[in-house]
């Protein structure tokens, strides 16, 4: 089914809405992660509120799909998102990263509605995740498996290992997101370790790949609803680090680092001025 008009304008501006909650909680915690968290807010609006199955007022629905985010230290997008989804209070988000909350650097199972698998060590989520997609084939279950991981975190071994399950066993309710912003803690990527040619090292163990523009929502939908028959899926998003922020734009030194007051006050200013504006932000890659 073709995606409305508006049903766009109304996912760039829960986007909108997601990076602003992502600068409060940042800029309350005095720590955490920046550039990461802006930069895949439109991947986030897609999913939560177009692509995926899943029920806020019953966060443990058995038919659900669910999503995993491997290089959880960006989970300030993912606590922002289900807080605009409704699985806890909103309120809530001011609490990141402070001592006895449910919002913690990382994200911890069973502390928050929505949350589907813990995080911390870089690349064990794409391996929680196809356990999770290969337990749903065995059961006979229509459960689809989301997971993301960031470009940085791809150094890891095990990201590898698991791509090569993935690929054997065939998992096509499984979508791997490559966030790839090209930037990691220590600086650009292809600078610390080079990835490149990253879609054909995909394609290569068995993934039917499609690059989008991470931004674009409209591209999101369509490559998230592309139907690949006995093929496991991968987006590889090109993404701004810090997007919706010019200060923190393609700056690696944001990786990990919360705005101060002034600097969150003015990011606030901007995404207020692009919601005027209608919301749109994109990436130049297509």
């Amino acid at each position: 089914m073709a995606v409305t008009d508006t049903q766009i304008e109304y996912l760039e501006d829960m986007a909108t809405h997601i990076r602003e909650d992502i600068i409060i909680m940042l800029e309350k915690a005095g720590s955490g992660h920046s550039a990461g968290s802006l930069g895949t807010a439109d991947i986030f609006s897609t999913l939560y509120f177009h692509i995926m199955k899943h029920d806020p007022k019953n966060p443990d629905w058995d038919e659900r799909d669910k999503f995993v985010l491997s290089n959880a230290h960006i989970c300030p997008v993912l606590y922002a998102t289900l807080a605009e989804a409704g699985y806890y209070p909103k309120k809530e988000i001011t609490t990141l990263r402070k001592l006895g909350s449910r919002l913690q650097g990382h994200p911890h199972r069973g502390a928050l509605p929505g949350l589907e698998a813990s995080g911390g060590p870089l690349a064990q989520g794409i391996s929680i995740a196809a356990g999770m997609a290969i337990a749903a084939n065995i059961n006979k279950k229509r459960t689809k498996v989301y997971c993301m991981v960031g470009d940085g975190e791809m150094n890891e071994g095990q990201i590898w290992e698991a791509l090569m399950f993935i690929g054997k066993n065939r998992l096509h309710n499984f979508t791997l997101i490559v966030d790839r912003n090209n930037i990691q803690i220590d600086g650009f990527t292809e600078d610390v370790m080079p990835l490149e040619p990253l879609k054909d090292k995909l394609s290569s163990f068995g993934f039917h790949v499609i690059e989008v523009d991470g931004h674009n929502i409209r591209r999101l939908i369509e490559a998230f609803e592309e139907t690949i028959f006995e093929k496991p899926k991968v987006l590889l998003a090109h993404t701004i680090p810090g997007k919706g922020v010019d200060f923190m734009e393609f700056k690696p030194e944001w990786h990990g680092k919360p705005p101060n007051k002034e600097e969150a006050e003015k990011a606030i200013s901007e995404l207020e001025e692009l919601r005027s504006l209608g919301g749109k932000i994109t990436c130049e890659h297509e």
